[in-house]
């Protein structure tokens, strides 16, 4: 008699995500989908070497509130180098060295504010201020960018797109790159206001260069007399 072939364990994604999330995009998903994600997600956790790390997968979420939100940092997936990757768009641990997207960031952000390039590339200050540094797919397997695209994370992660677009209060969406920018259809609400720019990937950093973001941020908050993002990280 063969031994029972052992079974994957689904992820409950819904239940993992902090509660004020839970319940604004939980209407918006379809409910198979979301399994099928959370038991494939499980599987390749179970399977694969992934990043981030299961306990970072929703640090994004946890991070930045709902209610504090106003700021959205869209990226495409997470970095797929070890250490690198710990659930929030464009950051590295502490310690970990910087990314060449994340350098070039902080020279926007030196050319933009005149604030000197931080040494960490840990964006958490940004993130408890009310910025969601959100990736668009949540997961990848080490070494394979782009691995766990079309998985179904691009629907989750649209729902929380969607969930910020129905707030009353101004939220300003940061779209960098021809990936991000399709998702501006989402933002139909006249209250926010969307920043669209090149990458900062070395790809099209040219482009970038010069957009000036930062500023551009804090005006649109400033316009809806909500508090500035301060840049600063060290």
């Amino acid at each position: 008699m063969n031994p029972p072939e052992a079974k994957t364990m689904s992820l409950d994604l819904l239940e993992l995500l902090p509660g004020d999330w839970h319940e604004r995009m939980e209407p918006r998903l379809d409910p198979l989908a979301t399994a099928a994600l959370g038991a494939f997600v499980a599987g390749e956790y179970e399977r694969e070497t992934v990043y981030p790390v299961r306990e970072d997968l929703f640090n994004a979420f946890r991070l930045c509130t709902y209610d504090r939100a106003r700021v959205l940092i869209l990226g495409q997936d997470p970095y797929h180098g070890p250490g690198q990757a710990h659930g929030l768009s464009f950051s590295v641990r502490e310690g970990v060295r910087l990314p060449p997207s994340l350098r070039n960031i902080y020279k926007e952000l030196e050319a933009d504010l005149g604030v000197p390039p931080a040494r960490s590339g840990d964006l958490t200050p940004w993130a408890a201020q009310g910025v969601l540094l959100l990736n668009a797919v949540l997961t990848v397997r080490a070494g394979e960018a782009g691995s766990h695209a079309g998985k179904g994370w691009e629907e989750f992660t649209d729902a929380a797109i969607a969930a910020l677009n129905d707030k009353n209060e101004r939220v300003v969406f940061v779209l960098w790159g021809a990936y991000a920018r399709k998702k501006a259809r989402l933002v139909t609400n006249p209250a926010h206001v969307v920043i669209e720019s090149a990458h900062p990937s070395p790809l099209s950093a040219k482009k970038f260069f010069g957009s000036r973001p930062f500023s551009a941020v804090n005006k649109a908050l400033a316009d809806a007399g909500l508090p500035e993002i301060d840049w600063r990280l060290s």
